[in-house]
């Protein structure tokens, strides 16, 4: 039993409501097989097979059945001494770097758990994760890869996302397939680097065209001179959201895919901080999966919640 983790207990749960492995991996954010994998460790350690599963079907055992409600009753304990704790390191500081976007009602979620003192510094995502991985920040808003993860030892949890839409000139605002884009792609990689990789697959995934420049006009007003020099609509990144648009120009929806970006919460795999930790739980409840799975929707394939196949 000292190997079970919630982790595990938390995947069990979400198994017994959906009793279908595939629906509740997509629920949990994880690979299915990560998912079976995880379920029969639990089995293991508990010495109880909890579900009787075979190609078509999946149901509780009576052992299953039987401690369901305990287990989300233990849950339910956890998240409440995890909120106490919280609540107690309400004093503590945490460090808390971002990109360009924050969640709008990041002060409301966070008051009650921790001092969040958001970092000045605005920083590319790839800086800002490094910059969590050595220790100068507690937690970033960024967009990272699942090999970004791995190899700088973090964690993350999906908190936000930007559904990218077109700018183009003329009076035409009518949906725009992707691959009639022209994707921008700039030289400066100290700069650009996490969006030059999105751009790129995403050029490869849809047969957008890629437009290589080297004047930091990803975004800005400089972005709107190269629309109005390409032939075709231009994507618009994330840092150009909001930005409004010039009155020559019109924005058009993507679609065919409709083409996303992700925004994660990192932290250190090693976090036990009580007050950090519960600013991760603050910032991410009830988040959803933002439309980010929809059918007709695009990730990049190293996207941490891009789902397998």
């Amino acid at each position: 039993m000292t190997r079970v983790e919630l982790r595990q207990l938390r995947y069990f749960v979400a198994v017994a409501e959906e009793l279908n492995f595939g629906r509740a991996a997509e629920r949990l954010l994880i690979a299915g097989p990560s998912l079976s994998q995880q379920i029969k460790a639990l089995e293991r350690d508990l010495g109880v097979r909890l579900f009787d599963r075979d190609r078509r079907s999946v149901s509780l055992t009576p052992a299953g059945a039987e401690l369901l409600p305990h287990t989300r009753d233990l849950l339910a304990r956890a998240d409440d001494l995890r909120r106490r704790a919280g609540r107690l390191s309400g004093s503590q500081a945490v460090r808390l770097g971002y990109v360009n976007w924050l969640p709008p009602d990041l002060g409301s979620r966070t008051a009650a758990v921790a001092r969040v003192h958001v970092d000045a510094w605005v920083a590319p995502s790839h800086t800002q994760a490094a910059r969590v991985a050595d220790g100068s920040l507690d937690l970033a808003v960024c967009w990272v890869r699942t090999e970004d993860l791995e190899r700088l030892g973090l964690r993350a949890r999906l908190i936000g996302a930007d559904r990218l839409y077109a700018v183009a000139k003329g009076t035409d605002t009518s949906d725009l397939p992707a691959r009639d884009t022209d994707v921008l792609i700039d030289d400066d990689i100290t700069s650009w680097a996490s969006w030059n990789e999105y751009a790129e697959e995403l050029t490869r995934a849809v047969g957008a065209r890629a437009v290589r420049i080297s004047d930091g006009a990803v975004t800005g007003p400089a972005y709107f001179d190269h629309v109005r020099r390409c032939t075709r609509p231009v994507l618009n990144s994330p840092k150009g959201q909001t930005t409004p648009l010039p009155p020559d120009l019109v924005r058009r929806e993507v679609v065919a895919p409709k083409v996303y970006w992700t925004w994660s919460l990192v932290w250190r795999a090693g976090e036990d901080r009580a007050g950090v930790l519960a600013v991760v739980d603050a910032l991410s409840e009830g988040v959803g999966d933002l439309g980010i799975h929809a059918p007709d929707a695009w990730l990049p394939a190293g996207d941490p919640y891009a789902l397998p196949g």
